[in-house]
C-alpha cells in the first residue's frame, strides 16, 4: 500500500529540519497557517511571520525523530521526539504535533508536548 501524501510531507519536513533546511519547511506552509507554538497563547498567523518567528530561529539546532506518523486527507499526525542545543544547553522532548493540511500545504498546527514548562523556559 502507498503511502499517503500528507504522511511524505511530514517526513519530508522531518528531514529538513534534521539538515537545518529551516527555509525549506516554507513550501509546506499555506500563506494564510496559523501556527499554534507550544507555550504561547497565542498562534503566530500567516507564513510571514512564521518567518520571522518559528522559522526565523537561528540561535538553536533542532534534529527530530519521526515516531509515527498517520495521515488522511485533511490532517496529519506526528508523533516526534525532537532534541534542541541552544547556548550549551540540551533539551530533548516529545510532541504530537497535529496538522491541518489543504493542497498539501499546512493551514493550521496544533502541538502538544511531555513538557510544555521545559519547552517554554528553553525557548524563552
Amino acid at each position: 500500500m502507498a503511502e499517503h501524501p500528507n504522511v511524505a510531507i511530514a517526513r519530508a519536513m522531518t528531514d529538513a529540519i534534521n539538515r537545518g533546511e529551516m527555509q525549506r519547511l516554507d513550501e509546506f506552509i499555506a500563506d494564510d497557517v496559523v501556527w499554534h507554538s507550544i507555550g504561547s497563547p497565542e498562534p503566530i498567523r500567516g507564513k510571514e511571520a512564521m518567518r520571522a518567528g518559528a522559522l526565523g530561529g537561528d540561535d538553536y539546532q533542532i534534529t527530530v525523530r519521526l515516531h509515527d506518523v498517520v495521515a488522511n486527507d485533511d490532517h496529519t499526525v506526528a508523533l516526534v521526539e525532537a532534541t534542541a542545543i541552544r547556548g550549551g544547553r540540551t533539551l530533548t522532548y516529545r510532541t504530537a504535533e497535529i496538522m491541518h493540511l489543504r493542497n498539501g500545504k499546512i493551514v493550521e498546527r496544533w502541538a502538544f508536548s511531555d513538557d510544555t514548562a521545559a519547552i517554554t523556559a528553553f525557548f524563552a
